[in-house]
């Protein structure tokens, strides 16, 4: 198919302007049916029709170029047997031009408007990953703020008249002495809020080690970890190392030692299982999904918390007091949140993944032409 647009010469002998402005009319040349829906013939011929812009429409069969009039020529070319070798369009008996070439410009209108959705696309996502930031580092900025501005205001009351020097110099002791006095009027809240801080500090940790920038953390995955160490690690380690201390009631050599194979073979195992199984069930995952998990990661995460805790829990059972232990712990609990949130995020967010990337490999490309 193709479409020949050619400009013509003046036209030489004069004309008339009508006086009314009547619709357009074509004029066809002599012997072609006038109900015919589209220019054909049996006959080899090349038809020639000149269109003019405005009224005078004038048919022309020469090739001479004075004897065509100023406007646009639509050359139909036809071939014997009714097989149309260059055709534009054609007249139908009720008047309307048809386009059989239709089909390239609707190609080309869906492959412009896919790149506009695409880019569109693109544009959102990175406003919406700019807003993510903006909310992330707000966060940050806030919880930071408030930790920072508690532990040095904690002599606020009395400081009237202190220098720098002497705010900084006594803010560690003095906020060791409230935390102490915590732990004695309610142990099992003050434990509560540290494991809950740094159970949402080791995922924030987790995620950054896993490759994401420092403010595109996942809110609601730090969100889980954190109330997962508010709710239930605080709470269960303080009654666990008191029945530790309970089950274990001698001063020999050999009850450190037995307390840390405790501690890393059952308790480790309990917590392990605890942990997983309820960050699965708040991100909403099937059950079958979760002891599934579970079941494949057990055995690698109790192995990967041998080659910490023994260390560390020779200082704890050997060294710290009990009433003390658990921030002990949850400092290096800071290290080991961090392994634990990576065993049990990993598995689910490579099961997302894929099943995003099935659902955009099946799903029909945006702007394609219907048939």
């Amino acid at each position: 198919m193709a479409f020949v647009t050619q400009r013509f010469l003046p036209i030489t002998k004069p004309f008339t302007e009508p006086k009314s402005k009547p619709r357009p009319t074509i004029f066809l040349p002599k012997g072609l049916p006038q109900t015919s829906g589209i220019f054909s013939g049996t006959n080899r011929k090349r038809w020639v029709v000149a269109v003019a812009e405005e009224l005078d429409v004038i048919p022309v069969q020469s090739s001479d170029s004075t004897d065509q009039q100023d406007g646009v020529l639509a050359r139909i070319e036809v071939e014997e047997e009714g097989e149309l070798v260059n055709q534009v369009g054609g007249f139908s008996g009720e008047g309307r031009f048809s386009f059989e070439g239709a089909g390239e410009f609707q190609g080309f209108s869906s492959s412009s408007s896919s790149s506009t959705s695409s880019e569109g696309q693109g544009e959102a996502e990175d406003v919406e990953r700019l807003i993510d930031r903006s909310i992330n580092a707000t966060i940050v900025l806030a919880a930071g703020s408030f930790a920072v501005t508690k532990l040095l205001t904690i002599d606020a009351d009395y400081w009237h008249g202190w220098t720098i020097f002497e705010i900084l110099r006594y803010a560690p002791q003095h906020n060791w002495s409230a935390y102490e006095e915590a732990l004695k009027t309610n142990p099992v809240f003050a434990k509560m809020v540290i494991s809950g801080v740094v159970y949402s500090l080791g995922d924030w940790i987790a995620q950054c080690y896993e490759g994401k920038p420092l403010f595109e953390f996942d809110r609601a995955r730090m969100l889980r970890s954190g109330l997962v160490g508010f709710t239930l690690h605080g709470s269960l380690s303080h009654y666990y190392y008191q029945f530790c201390e309970a089950l274990f009631p001698f001063q020999d050599w050999w009850v450190v030692p037995a307390k840390v194979a405790f501690d890393q073979t059952l308790w480790a195992a309990v917590w392990n299982s605890i942990y997983y199984t309820v960050v699965g069930f708040l991100r909403f995952d099937s059950p079958a999904n979760v002891f599934g998990e579970l079941r494949a990661t057990f055995w690698p995460m109790l192995t990967a918390g041998w080659k910490l805790w023994p260390f560390a829990h020779l200082i704890t059972y050997g060294v710290i007091p009990v009433e003390q232990r658990l921030l002990w712990v949850d400092c290096v609990e800071l290290i080991w949140v961090t392994i634990l949130s990576t065993y049990s995020n990993e598995k689910s967010e490579a099961r997302v993944s894929e099943a995003s990337a099935e659902a955009a490999s099946n799903s029909p490309p945006t702007g394609s032409p219907e048939k």
